[in-house]
């Protein structure tokens, strides 16, 4: 007869759960707690429970208690269960489920469980740090989250909107939280917090948020406050041509500078050809020797570059009249002939 009750009480029990009574046909909700699994005495948190359809019916479930919460959310697809002074007996663990309205028959499978603890708050907030140089991540990478405290053999909680980390213990006073294949739903603020790993709980306040940006693949990472290699290089290849474009501006000047000097009058020359000057020039330094008129007077020291040489033009058409008693021919425009007179030597003998 006992053997009898037993089968029919087993019976029941997996009817309601197989779908007997109920198919279990909507993917188990979402669950997770905000702000934090562990809260002081007093305090006030919130059980969300978020399915993927609307027009459905939730069911708050804890574990050891035969009493549930329901509420149905019409529009939307989350609900909120808020506890908003959390007392000792608050503390432990937690599922949802959820089936449409007009259907009863049709159940989601039960959440994920999700613990919370009710402690005294006396531990001072640890810290927290993203093991990431530029402070993101891109999708489909992986990223750390640093969490220390105070304390040592504690158990460390991490803590962010929508999701539900496993608790990890350490020997220590730190833990690292190691998140792999992140997707945009792991961009956000992260929270955390520590308690004892016994009963009476004692826990930490809240550390202070850190945000995860998380990036596509084909972006680049631009730290605050330092510039990328893409900036750093475009800055200095402008620097780089903008100091080519001055070289070259100095050098057209130099040039410039140089043909203007070329063309000015010189004192002295030291070759024959620096000598051979257009006869329209006022400036030329050589004497002027034609017929019929007085010689202009040489320069008494010869320029040292020059070998003791002076320079004097002279007219060949009057020379030649002069010789054959020819009368001079009017003398056309750059007709005239120079020779060099050694001054200091004296004619040639």
């Amino acid at each position: 007869m006992a053997s009898a009750l037993t089968v029919l009480f087993l019976s029941c029990w997996l009817a309601g759960h197989s779908g007997v009574w109920g198919s279990r046909e909507y993917p188990k909700p979402t669950i997770w707690v905000s702000p934090s699994r562990v809260v002081a005495l007093g305090g006030n948190v919130t059980i969300r429970c978020e399915g993927l359809y609307p027009d459905m019916e939730f069911f708050l479930r804890k574990a050891g208690d035969q009493n549930q919460q329901v509420q149905w959310v019409p529009d939307g697809t989350m609900a909120e269960f808020p506890i908003p002074s959390v007392g000792w007996e608050d503390g432990g663990s937690y599922t949802c489920e959820y089936h449409r309205i007009t259907d009863q028959n049709h159940w989601s499978y039960p959440s994920d469980p999700v613990k919370i603890i009710a402690a005294e708050s006396s531990y001072p907030k640890p810290s927290i740090s993203l093991l990431s140089p530029s402070g993101g991540v891109s999708l489909g990478g992986a990223v750390s989250i640093r969490c220390w405290g105070q304390h040592q053999g504690v158990r460390f909680v991490l803590n962010k909107e929508r999701r539900h980390f496993p608790p990890v213990d350490s020997d220590g006073s730190e833990v690292v939280f190691r998140i792999s294949n992140v997707s945009r739903e792991d961009g956000g603020n992260y929270s955390c917090s520590y308690h004892s790993r016994s009963d009476p709980f004692a826990m930490s306040y809240p550390s202070d948020p850190v945000e995860l940006v998380v990036r596509d693949r084909s972006e680049s990472p631009a730290p605050p406050g330092l510039t990328s290699p893409i900036i750093v290089g475009a800055s200095a290849a402008a620097v780089s041509l903008l100091l080519l474009l001055l070289l070259l501006v100095a050098f057209v000047c130099f040039r410039k500078t140089r043909a203007r000097k070329g063309s000015a009058p010189r004192p002295s020359s030291t070759s024959c050809m620096g000598a051979l000057k257009a006869p329209a020039q006022q400036d030329s330094p050589y004497a002027s020797i034609d017929e019929g008129k007085e010689t202009q007077t040489l320069p008494q020291e010869p320029d040292p570059g020059t070998d003791g040489l002076t320079y004097a033009k002279l007219d060949g058409r009057a020379l030649q009249a002069k010789r054959g008693g020819l009368a001079p021919a009017p003398k056309p425009a750059q007709a005239s002939m120079y020779a060099a007179i050694n001054v200091s030597r004296g004619p040639p003998q």
